[in-house]
């Protein structure tokens, strides 16, 4: 069974930092393109950085560059997201989202068709 799961999200004060993790299993090709998203109220969902599992290669949102990394371990199927220096603006409902064939690091939210039920993020002012 495919299944997309994300965890570590919480709420901290700006400046603080979270690191979110996102597990996936069911899945017989594990070279795959792994990417976070973001929603907040009132916004579109929104890519935040991507990695491609079969080089490590990345992308990511300016906003984020420089506070975010994208890191993974195929061993465990996971692909981390550590966020430091955490801003109010970063609030927002984080998603996980894989495809399995894609041979390159993305960040649009149609690449994707693999998702998981996200994770809430709270930054306080």
């Amino acid at each position: 069974q495919v299944q997309v799961l994300e965890s570590g999200g919480g709420s901290v004060q700006a400046g603080g930092s979270l690191n979110l993790s996102c597990t996936t299993s069911g899945f017989t090709y594990n070279v795959k393109s792994v990417a976070w998203f973001r929603q907040a109220p009132g916004k579109e969902r929104e890519g935040v950085a991507g990695i491609y599992t079969g080089t490590g290669a990345t992308s990511y949102l300016e906003d984020v560059e420089g506070r975010f990394t994208i890191s993974q371990d195929n061993t465990k199927n996971t692909v981390y997201l550590q966020m430091t220096n955490l801003k109010p603006e970063d609030t927002a409902m984080y998603y996980c989202a894989a495809n399995p064939g894609l041979l390159m690091q993305a960040l649009g939210r149609d690449e994707y068709m693999y998702w998981g039920q996200g994770t809430q993020v709270t930054v306080s002012s």
